[in-house]
């Protein structure tokens, strides 16, 4: 019996061996099967990371555009607003243009019945209200007389040889005065220069 026993555990031992080398290989094999599981699987998540990184650059690209336009448009707006608001200034500002321009021989009549005789008090009180109240609008008239001829702003009728040096090329009579309405030529003066 002595013998037999530890043939038996020699056997039981060799049979715990050739367990334990199957279990050995089973684990090897499902650790390879697990590892190209995992590789799949890591190569899966590689695909899925691309396909977002690449849907991230494309809505960084449409947000970038989308943001362009809005500048541009909101530039656009501000341009528009900013133009007609200044618009809306210059025709305040010039509205009353037609009716001054309808006044100005009437301020000339006057200016050349005061050359010619005394106006009585009544009618000079008349032309001061008058001339104030288109002052008061924005018309000025312009100085012309011993002036440097201008172009811009005056209109030569005729040419006559300066009475002196000092009057070459400048205005030597205004026949018609020129007026201005809020920094806006609205006549032109009708001038006669030196040569």
């Amino acid at each position: 019996m002595s013998k037999k026993a530890p043939m038996e555990n020699q056997d039981q031992i060799n049979e715990n061996l050739e367990h334990q080398e199957i279990i050995t290989e089973q684990e090897e094999a499902s650790t390879v099967e697990d590892f190209f599981a995992d590789e799949r699987q890591l190569s899966e998540h590689q695909v899925l990371l691309e396909n977002i990184q690449s849907e991230l650059k494309t809505m960084q690209k449409d947000h970038e555009e989308l943001k362009d336009k809005y500048m541009r448009l909101f530039a656009e707006f501000d341009n528009h607003k900013k133009r007609t608001i200044k618009e809306k200034l210059d025709l305040m500002k010039t509205a009353s243009q037609d009716i001054l321009t309808a006044l100005l021989p009437v301020l000339d009549d006057f200016d050349r019945a005061k050359q010619n005789e005394e106006l009585s008090d009544g009618i000079n009180l008349v032309y001061q209200k008058l001339y104030k109240v288109l002052e008061n609008k924005g018309l000025t008239p312009m100085e012309s007389n011993e002036q440097p001829f201008n172009s811009e702003f005056h209109e030569a009728v005729t040419e006559i040889p300066a009475p002196s040096d000092n009057l070459k090329g400048k205005v030597v009579d205004t026949i018609e005065k020129g007026y201005m309405l809020s920094d806006k030529i609205i006549r032109h003066a009708k001038v006669v220069v030196g040569k």
